[in-house]
């Protein structure tokens, strides 16, 4: 079964380099590293750099593959993930992903993320990212052996997708895209919540597990989770794809009730490790 991976911003996929290391040394092998347009791979001409666009584009990569595959998402890969699995589930057997908060319809963006959305000052922002230091990076909480390879990808064609993406992408739109994940057809997930991840609170990404009937593993780590608990991430991405649920997986499962979030859940779902 095909293991297909998709980063987010501002990054390449140098972001999973460690835990497809880790995943190598327990015998997984056919892993495929995706690239969105503009974020370590060149923007076709036409393309338009919306969230629906991106969702797309992930379609059109998955459809190539021919089968169902094992998808896994990080920051904005995360994002194209749940847009995959809420319009074209048929491509998928699983799909893990971190940052479920997103889909939350509490969740309300991070300040760099509306800074990104408003006219003026997010073009500010993006053009002074390109030539960024390392050093700047880690200040964000990339790690300091990741930095180097983020910093040298940031480039002019990578921040003016990211402000087109995260300005299709302002309320409600992920509401919606949470309302028809949560109306689809449902396949195997595993959400990975890093509990020291600033950018998508790990109380409203609770909340959501139950709601997705998705398995949990709990990282004690910051959003570039796979840096800093790398084995912990690779045993439990092993152990759900091996699950008896993830196997019988082309029984899809229907989707739930419409949910309530009135008062923050207590359940966290089916823990893996």
């Amino acid at each position: 079964m095909v293991k297909v991976f998709v980063h987010g911003n501002p990054e390449t996929d140098a972001v999973w380099e460690p835990l497809i290391a880790a995943l190598a040394e327990r015998g997984v092998a056919d892993i495929r590293l995706l690239s969105p347009p503009g974020f370590g791979a060149p923007v076709p001409a036409g393309f338009g750099c919306t969230r629906t666009d991106y969702r797309d584009w992930l379609i059109g990569e998955l459809e190539a593959l021919g089968q169902p595959v094992d998808l896994v998402g990080h920051d904005w890969g995360a994002g194209h993930v749940f847009g995959v699995a809420a319009a074209r589930p048929d491509l998928l057997r699983s799909w893990a992903a971190d940052c479920a908060g997103l889909l939350h319809p509490d969740y309300v963006w991070h300040a760099g993320a509306q800074t990104w959305q408003t006219p003026g000052a997010g073009e500010e922002f993006a053009a002074a990212m390109v030539g960024l230091a390392p050093e700047a990076l880690t200040a964000w909480g990339v790690a300091e052996a990741l930095a180097p390879a983020l910093a040298a990808g940031i480039d002019e064609a990578m921040v003016a997708a990211m402000l087109t993406l995260y300005r299709s992408a302002a309320q409600p739109a992920l509401r919606q895209v949470g309302e028809a994940l949560l109306a689809a057809e449902r396949r195997p997930a595993l959400v990975i919540e890093a509990t020291g991840d600033p950018y998508v609170g790990a109380d409203l990404s609770a909340q959501m597990v139950p709601l997705l009937d998705a398995d949990v593993v709990h990282l004690d780590a910051g959003h570039w989770w796979m840096w800093e608990q790398t084995d912990q991430a690779a045993d439990a991405l092993v152990s759900f794809w091996s699950s008896r649920w993830c196997r019988k997986s082309r029984q899809p499962r229907q989707p739930a009730a419409s949910p309530t979030f009135s008062t923050p859940s207590s359940t966290t779902g089916r823990a893996t490790r």
